[in-house]
């Protein structure tokens, strides 16, 4: 009966939806009873409902990137920039890569498989296949990036995969449909190594390599500035990085070799100028050297694959995006490339600069909307954190959620349908155009340089990066930049996510115990042959490197062939990474440790003045503010004298007395008050709730005011002052 019920509704929901196609004819609405407003209009409400705060202040929202939100846009003052004559896919690419948009050929869902064996991560890989994602995706370890033997790794799959032997790479590309989804693989400063295993692999299970997509990418600069220095001078890995294209458009024309990856500089903190302006240079390096080599600009501009970061303020990712395809159309034309050399690729990901230890459920949140923006913006492909990336790998929960939220933005929200959906808005044009006469301009900053190689050595991208992130710290520190459940709104309940630590002993001896049991049946005599060739090879190196791993030659013998004991020469200023919540977490765990170790905490008490409907406002703000640090904070439902507060304060024995009441009761409160509190507590720090107005400042500081808790107090250094006066910091 219940299936009758289904194929009737369903009939009845098909015939309601054929009649209303049907409809050509509908009414005339008039709207003539309402009256447009005019912006003068408008702006006179605003101000009124502002009570006397500034408009222009109030209304108007600076960014990190020296770009200014105004609070409405119009057409009147876009006109002239609007894409008119434009169409997605044609011209400068500004709406879009392709004709059709996602329409028939969708983003990319890109999840990274990151598991430290060979086998399980092969194992994941299919499994993400199975669940959605339509992109091979590995993230390698540390010492695989580096071209390290794992038997000489410090902490082997510490962030992905661990690759020794062209045997461990045959196990993880084991059964992949490479001849359906693209293989994305960061290989770090050279491609060469990793490229010549793989391409081994392939080869031994008989795979087609002209059917192969995605890439096998190096970014040595942007291995540079991420290390400090190089295993080998730039210029042989800009030979490697020839060697990998012209092998990759002989033999692997879908296959890219170079991966422009910018999150070296959205983890240190750049805001979103900086991260495109840096990699335009560090794609531009790569450019000339491929084309100093003996490839053309349209063989070069194929090599490269970019990799943006989506950030936290969701239109100027759009803007981002949408800024940085004709920039590097007019980069490519520039070198003389032809319309299809133009075209950008763009892989993203989340920002993990944006992302928090402290409730990471929050992290989803997040990585939806840095998604969203993505794909409004116009991605290839992406790949979705799990929300606990900061804390550990992945489980099968946290990628499930970060994968489903493509597949459902892709199949329920109907994203894959409307072509250039930002295209025409006032905002987004307007935005589209600011970002990109501002990377412009910090681009040719660094080409008047030089080039980014001496803009690095120089320090110039590290130190304006290094000024952005201090803002950033500093907006933060006094939560003009909230992060929810850190320096705002903190779950005082939450258990930290277990970390998960992998038994680094045992997966030494498992992946070495691999290694060798594969060398055992190596011919060495043969293998030193091989890689003899390697290192004397003038021409052809990619197919003699994949010879040498056919042989049984490990990723760090392929680079040592390589590399010819030539020693990186180049040295700059490393970028560190972060994230914005670093120095709250840090601040809370600290908080925590003593508590565990001393079973006792920075104790506050809130000198509640007068009944609840007067001192409740900024008695729930002070908790907010105090708990960000994990304090005790004591609360009650007010005191009508300030000699029972006095003395309720005392028997608390609080660290510290927060007074809180309204400013009108303030003068007559405070001088009373705030003399007890230091007789009763002479060790206790005494805070006001609110900002003393400026005539008023000097009679609560000489009534013993010490600190004063308001909108624009820096919580951090408050915070801290409470750790060192308890002994938390020595």
């Amino acid at each position: 009966m219940s299936n009758e019920l289904e194929k009737s509704g369903e009939l009845d929901l098909q015939a309601i939806l054929k009649k209303a196609e049907q409809q050509t004819d509908f009414p005339d609405v008039p709207l003539d009873e309402f009256t447009p407003p005019t912006y003068e209009e408008w702006k006179e409400a605003c101000i009124t409902l502002l009570k006397g705060a500034p408009f222009e202040k109030k209304m108007y929202t600076k960014t990190y990137e020296g770009i200014t939100f105004d609070p409405m846009y119009f057409r009147k003052d876009t006109e002239d920039i609007l894409p008119k004559g434009e169409f997605p896919g044609m011209g400068d690419y500004l709406r879009g890569a392709q004709p059709s948009g996602y329409v028939g050929r969708p983003w990319g869902i890109a999840q990274s498989c990151d598991e430290t064996s060979p086998k399980e991560n092969n194992e994941l890989l299919r499994h993400e296949q199975e669940k959605g994602s339509t992109v091979y995706n590995i993230r390698l370890d540390k010492a695989t990036l580096a071209a390290r033997d794992v038997r000489k790794a410090e902490t082997p799959g510490d962030e992905g995969v661990s690759l020794t032997t062209l045997d461990d790479v045959h196990t993880l590309l084991e059964g992949l449909k490479l001849d359906k989804y693209p293989l994305y693989i960061y290989a770090g400063a050279t491609a060469l190594p990793m490229l010549a295993l793989a391409v081994g692999a392939l080869k031994s299970s008989g795979t087609d390599l002209k059917q192969l997509k995605g890439f096998v990418g190096a970014n040595p600069l942007g291995a540079l500035v991420e290390e400090g220095e190089l295993p080998a001078s730039l210029d042989k890995l800009y030979d490697e990085m020839a060697e990998a294209a012209k092998w990759a458009k002989e033999n692997a024309p879908g296959l890219a070799t170079v991966f422009v990856r910018s999150d070296v500089f959205s983890r240190g903190g750049a805001n979103d100028v900086q991260e495109a302006a840096y990699a335009l240079a560090m794609a531009v390096a790569y450019l000339r050297a491929l084309m100093d080599r003996g490839l053309t600009i349209d063989e070069a501009a194929k090599q490269i694959v970019f990799g943006f970061s989506m950030g936290a303020n969701f239109f100027l990712q759009i803007a981002k995006l949408r800024a940085l395809r004709p920039l590097w159309a007019q980069i490519v034309e520039a070198f003389g490339g032809s319309q299809e050399a133009r075209r950008m690729h763009i892989h993203a990901k989340p920002a993990l600069f944006f992302k928090t230890v402290y409730d990471p459920y929050v992290n989803m949140l997040r990585n939806t909307t840095e998604i969203f923006s993505g794909v409004v913006g116009g991605i290839d492909s992406f790949e979705s954190s799990p929300f606990d990336e900061p804390i550990r790998k992945g489980d099968e929960f946290s990628r499930r959620i970060a994968r489903n939220v493509q597949i459902i933005l892709q199949e329920e929200f109907g994203l894959l349908q409307p072509i250039d959906p930002a295209g025409g808005s006032w905002a987004v044009e307007t935005l589209t155009k600011q970002m990109k006469e501002k990377i412009w301009e910090e681009f040719q900053k660094i080409e008047a340089k030089g080039g980014i190689l001496k803009a690095l050595q120089e320090g110039y991208p590290q130190d304006e990066i290094a000024s952005v992130l201090s803002a950033r710290f500093k907006a933060a520190e006094t939560r003009k930049d909230r992060i929810v459940g850190n320096n705002m709104y903190p779950n005082m309940t939450e258990t930290l996510l277990d970390p998960r630590p992998e038994d680094v002993e045992e997966i030494k001896q498992q992946r070495k115990a691999e290694v060798e049991s594969y060398l055992a049946d190596i011919d060495e005599q043969f293998k030193e042959e091989k890689l003899a060739e390697l290192s004397s090879a003038k021409a052809g190196v990619t197919e003699a490197a994949v010879a040498a791993a056919c042989a049984g030659a490990t990723i760090e013998e392929l680079a040592e062939a390589l590399h010819g004991g030539n020693k990186g020469e180049e040295q700059v200023k490393a970028i560190e990474p972060h994230r914005w919540s670093e120095r709250f977490e840090a601040l809370r765990k600290l908080t925590e440790g003593f508590k565990a170790e001393h079973d006792d905490n920075v104790k506050i008490f809130l000198a509640n003045m007068g009944p609840i409907p007067q001192h409740k406002a900024r008695a729930d703000f002070t908790t907010g503010f105090l708990q960000v640090g994990a304090f005790e904070v004591l609360g009650n439902n007010g005191f009508q004298t300030v000699e029972e507060a006095a003395l309720a304060a005392k028997e608390s024995g609080a660290d510290a007395v927060v007074i809180c009441s309204t400013d009108a009761t303030y003068p007559e409160i405070v001088p009373a008050l705030a003399p007890k509190l230091h007789e009763v507590l002479p060790k206790a720090t005494v805070f006001l709730a609110g900002a003393a107005p400026q005539d008023m400042l000097e009679t609560y500081n000489q009534a013993g005011i010490d600190e004063y808790i308001h909108v624009r107090a820096n919580c951090y250094q408050i915070l801290q002052l409470l750790q060192k006066k308890k002994g938390m910091i020595a």
